[in-house]
């Protein structure tokens, strides 16, 4: 495949680049996934992305691409399948993702926990999930069972699509996050039976992924994450958006106003101590803060629809 010629369509920066068509970008995203191209062109093809965004047609024929490769998870009767991307880890405070698995678990809602960790400065979310008992699964058999057995399982990028963990660690090389970075959030092992959460950090993305989200047609919710992770601010209730075949809709208002210091939340982010702080939550010696309660009872109504 010439990679030069789709270089030359979207390496022209930000004013000049041309966006790729939904089947061009499916072809570029396959051989990326496939890992069919060189060095100096991949990179050359993810800064030029990087600089000029991905347009709503490159965005799906990506989806299109990773959709055809995925390694495929068997969700049980029921609920749809809540999937939680984790890519970042705890900086500043506690990571209450586990916290919101674990309240839908309780409800009888299925979760599928799926990242990849690559930052020295953060902690690691699957250290997190093993304080909590929640050991990641090899590959997709095993994450089916633990969803059937347990209500809850945990899997690698690596295991679900190599190629796009392949991707993500070109990030210390290239210096900056790249498409594979935004298409990860997006990634679905449960074609038809999931609710994908998807956080955006920087509030232009937010319209980005809406118009994804309303074309793509699948059951989500989108929010502005936590440091980077898929729950709601402990201490303000951003904006919740649930979409469904094609609508969007109203789940929550935000709050508006800063983000005040919440007494009750202890601050220590290490793994055990993080993992005791979401177990005395779960056992009622800790207020849930409000929040995440409100995402996991908006997450729940979506997943329990047709």
């Amino acid at each position: 495949m010439p990679f030069a010629s789709f270089i030359k369509e979207i390496g022209r920066g930000a004013k000049g680049a041309r966006s790729l068509d939904r089947n061009r970008a499916g072809e570029l995203f396959a051989a990326m996934l496939a890992g069919e191209v060189g060095e100096l062109e991949l990179g050359a093809a993810l800064i030029a992305l990087r600089i000029k965004s991905e347009s709503l047609d490159e965005l799906l024929g990506f989806a299109d691409a990773m959709a055809a490769r995925v390694a495929t998870i068997a969700v049980p009767d029921g609920p749809r399948c809540v999937v939680l991307p984790t890519y970042n880890g705890a900086r500043r405070q506690p990571n209450l993702m586990p916290l919101l698995a674990l309240l839908l678990q309780r409800v009888g809602v299925p979760v599928l926990i799926q990242g990849r960790h690559d930052f020295d400065a953060r902690i690691d979310p699957f250290t997190l999930l093993d304080a909590l008992g929640i050991r990641r699964a090899d590959d997709a058999g095993e994450a089916s069972r633990r969803l059937a057995d347990a209500g809850v399982a945990a899997i690698g990028v690596e295991a679900l699509l190599p190629g796009l963990a392949d991707l993500l660690a070109t990030r210390p090389r290239l210096g900056v996050r790249s498409a594979g970075h935004t298409m990860a959030k997006l990634l679905d092992p449960c074609p038809g039976r999931t609710v994908r959460v998807v956080a955006v950090t920087h509030p232009e993305y937010l319209t980005r992924m809406e118009e994804f989200l309303r074309a793509d047609g699948g059951h989500a919710q989108l929010l502005r994450g936590t440091e980077g992770e898929a729950y709601a601010n402990p201490r303000r209730l951003p904006r919740l958006l649930g979409f469904a075949d094609g609508r969007q809709f109203v789940q929550a208002e935000g709050e508006a106003g800063g983000a005040p210091p919440l007494a009750e939340l202890p601050e220590h982010i290490d793994a055990e101590r993080n993992a005791d702080t979401i177990r005395r939550m779960l056992a009622g010696e800790l207020p849930v803060p409000e929040p995440i309660s409100v995402q996991a009872a908006a997450l729940a109504a979506l997943a329990r629809e047709s």
